[in-house]
């Protein structure tokens, strides 16, 4: 019996993560005038090949919004509509969905960040199954595959007729004009169905937690000794987002972009809240390393929140000037699994993939796993 998929792609999904706007909402053409170049089509792309061979028919509106990727991935499509604006906006998204939830698919498939999710929630709630291929720049939400391969392998479970269960996970979002200031403002919307797959499916990211504040602020003290001690005369280091590395630039003393990615030099402050381009023309003649920390309950340390860091410039460093910082919670907080890397080249996300040290402490690293399943 064919498998009918709903598809509904945002091709703006992620559009200001490299550089360095934080996310997409309202900001497309900026990030366009700054050349971001729009990669949600290739990431479906990278979801749909899993299904080569499958028994599957995809419903979707026409052109960037689906039913192109549908007919590169050789498999049959069936256009349903199409946006009525370009580029596509949510209210398109939303249109989308409903027309997919009438034509009664067994699935629907979305690719976006937590705004698509919450354009979803709006539009046609928990009615049907689905799975989110993941291309925006912060996602919260656990509704989307750890990449997109692990989005499609999911897919492809159903459509084999495996048992899966299905479980309610959050829709998250955070306020985007609060995020470029510094500030997360994460909110609950609502839940959608979505197949249960620990391997394969992300979690909800973990907000901040209470309790033993001052002994993580001594862990972290710890962590940001043994970094100073690691630092070197005349290498520029790249400094991630996020609050462990924050933690690390205020022991420092030195200004940070909580939201964004630094560049340190010899104690100073060379370059505040990077783009990508920005980091390669840093990087490409000058020694350089990375200090990069896990997004808590996800384990994402590429990815997510953090495309500044192009596959591009990870190659370019190499694994030995890729460190990962973070707190011994932090890792329990993973229950075990492992690390998560979603570059944007599954070929690189399977070379970072191996037992990798992290930083815990003043001298104190432990090895950890790091890979897709």
């Amino acid at each position: 019996m064919t498998f009918n998929i709903g598809l509904v792609v945002n091709p703006l999904a992620g559009l200001g993560g490299s550089v360095a706007l934080k996310g997409s909402d309202n900001v497309a053409q900026e990030a366009l005038a700054l050349g971001a170049v729009p990669k949600a089509n290739v990431r479906c792309m990278q979801a749909l090949t899993e299904l080569a061979g499958l028994d599957v028919c995809i419903y979707a509106f026409s052109g960037d919004m689906g039913a192109d990727c549908g007919l590169a991935a050789g498999i049959t499509t069936k256009v349903i509509g199409e946006a009525k604006t370009q580029p596509s906006r949510a209210t398109d998204t939303m249109l989308a969905a409903q027309a997919l939830l009438k034509k009664g698919v067994d699935l629907l498939v979305f690719v976006g960040g937590d705004g698509t999710a919450r354009d979803l929630l709006e539009a046609i709630g928990d009615q049907v199954p689905v799975v989110g291929i993941p291309a925006g720049v912060k996602i919260h939400s656990g509704v989307y595959g750890i990449t997109p391969a692990a989005a499609g392998q999911v897919i492809a479970q159903l459509v084999r007729g495996e048992l899966v269960s299905l479980r309610s996970q959050e829709v998250r979002d955070i306020d985007e004009e609060e995020f470029r200031a510094g500030r997360v403002k994460a909110r609950y919307y609502g839940e959608l169905q979505v197949p249960e797959s620990h391997q394969y499916m992300q979690a909800t990211k973990d907000g901040a937690k209470e309790g033993s504040k001052e002994i993580e602020a001594l862990v972290l003290d710890d962590i940001s000794a043994h970094v100073e001690e690691l630092m070197e005369p005349g290498v520029r280091y790249i400094m991630g987002s996020g609050s462990t590395v924050a933690a690390v630039m205020n022991y420092l003393d030195l200004k940070n972009t909580l939201l964004g990615v630094d560049v340190i030099e010899d104690g100073q402050v060379v370059a505040s809240d990077v783009t990508a381009q920005q980091l390669l023309a840093l990087c490409s003649h000058h020694s350089a390393q990375l200090f990069i920390t896990l997004i808590g309950g996800q384990g994402h340390v590429l990815g997510r929140g953090n495309q500044q860091l192009s596959p591009e410039l990870i190659k370019h460093l190499g694994v030995a000037n890729i460190h990962i910082v973070a707190t011994k919670t932090k890792l329990k907080g993973l229950n075990g699994r492992p690390l998560l890397v979603d570059s944007g080249d599954p070929t690189l996300d399977q070379a970072l993939a191996g037992l990798v040290p992290v930083i815990c402490g003043f001298h104190d690293v432990v090895l950890y796993p790091l890979g897709n399943p």
